[in-house]
């Protein structure tokens, strides 16, 4: 029997688009701090200009469900690409805390709309019996800008100056524009807003179970590179590898067995990296970027199987809360922890608490449809 067509025309700009977004949202990521510690200020300036980043995604993950209801789907696009692109120039001008601070919540805001807007319509161009397929080639399409972007800003910024970079991660998010009238924008229509998602336990629990997977990436990033000395750049770099496969082959796995099936798994591996990454920093990081890369595709896929078409907002947006959310609080919960019991003990009780999510797994048949989420 003939499969059908995994990547259509429109899927293939979808892709372009979202790799140009996260290209140019990865290209600053770290090159933004750096240049306001190049300027004199202190580090908690620099760490604020990607806290009020990072808030300002959340922002837009919350909003982007009702402003796609009212302006539809290729409007909010657009508006996401400007957001994050456009600021992106004036950077330049200069690195005092009020111009980079109106560019980095801009630029988170249109970040939120981006990759909510983005993931709502990945299942509605890919094959119903590829889902799995399809997000997961999504997630290496998302997850490849971090890999090579994030350490080539860098490079650029001390090889060529800093307003090559800020110029080029600009233009690169808004290179998209030109995808967007090739996309589906299915106008209004789309009522299962976040609030509705989070009175459904069906969406929240998966929710739920993948934000501790990603408060142990966000711990990871941020504290191997103190626990884990010379080890850390093949740590980090082996966890984005294992990350970017598992999320494709995680894909292919839930679609022959279905989803729900991957959760336990992709948790189980997820801790048992996170417990290891005290001692074996190597070997725990491919752990766990192997679990944390099966858990995303799992749970995106098991969320939208709970949904109909109108709910797929709710679940893009939901997941991705966790995702960002997860990420912050890992990064400050095992910091705080840390200093009270030490580092593998934090590790340790972050392990632990990645297996008490098991404990939410429910009904993996459960299908939500539109009046469910009303």
């Amino acid at each position: 029997m003939t499969r059908s067509r995994l990547v259509s025309g429109q899927l293939a700009l979808l892709f372009t688009m979202t790799f140009g977004a996260l290209t140019g949202f990865y290209l600053l990521l770290s090159v933004v701090p750096l240049y306001v510690a190049g300027s004199g200020a202190g580090r908690a300036e620099a760490g604020a200009a990607n806290a009020l980043l990072l808030a300002a995604t959340v922002v837009g993950e919350l909003l982007t469900p009702a402003l796609t209801d009212r302006f539809g789907h290729r409007n909010v696009l657009g508006a996401g690409l400007l957001l994050l692109g456009l600021p992106s120039l004036i950077l330049p001008l200069g690195a005092s805390a009020a111009l980079v601070g109106g560019v980095s919540f801009a630029r988170g805001l249109g970040t939120g709309l981006v990759v909510v807007v983005g993931g709502a319509l990945v299942p509605l161009l890919v094959p119903e019996g590829r889902r799995g397929e399809g997000l997961g080639v999504a997630g290496v399409v998302a997850a490849v800008p971090a890999v090579l972007a994030l350490p080539l800003g860098v490079w650029l910024a001390h090889a060529v100056g800093f307003t090559p970079v800020f110029v080029i991660g600009g233009l690169s998010a808004m290179a998209g524009l030109f995808c967007l009238p090739a996309l589906p924008d299915r106008g209004t229509g789309d009522p299962a807003g976040i609030l509705a998602g989070l009175r459904s336990p069906g969406l929240v629990r998966p929710s739920v179970m993948f934000g501790v997977t990603a408060m142990a990436a966000g711990a990871a990033i941020t504290f191997l590179p103190i626990t884990a000395g010379g080890a850390a750049p093949s740590a980090l770099l082996f966890q984005a590898l294992t990350m970017t496969v598992s999320r494709w082959w995680g894909g292919r796995l839930a679609d022959r067995h279905g989803p729900s099936r991957l959760v336990v798994p992709a948790l189980v591996v997820c801790a048992a990296g996170t417990a290891l990454l005290g001692p074996a920093p190597l070997v725990a990081a491919a752990l766990l970027g192997t679990g944390f890369g099966f858990a995303q595709t799992a749970t995106y896929t098991l969320m939208l199987s709970r949904v109909d078409a109108s709910g797929y907002g709710a679940v893009s947006a939901l997941w991705n809360l966790a995702f960002d959310a997860g990420m912050g609080i890992g990064s400050a919960a095992l910091g705080v922890m840390a200093g009270l019991t030490g580092y593998p003990a934090a590790y340790a009780l972050t392990a632990a608490l990645i297996l008490t999510a098991l404990t939410l797994k429910g009904d993996p048949d459960a299908v939500r449809t539109r009046d469910d989420l009303a």
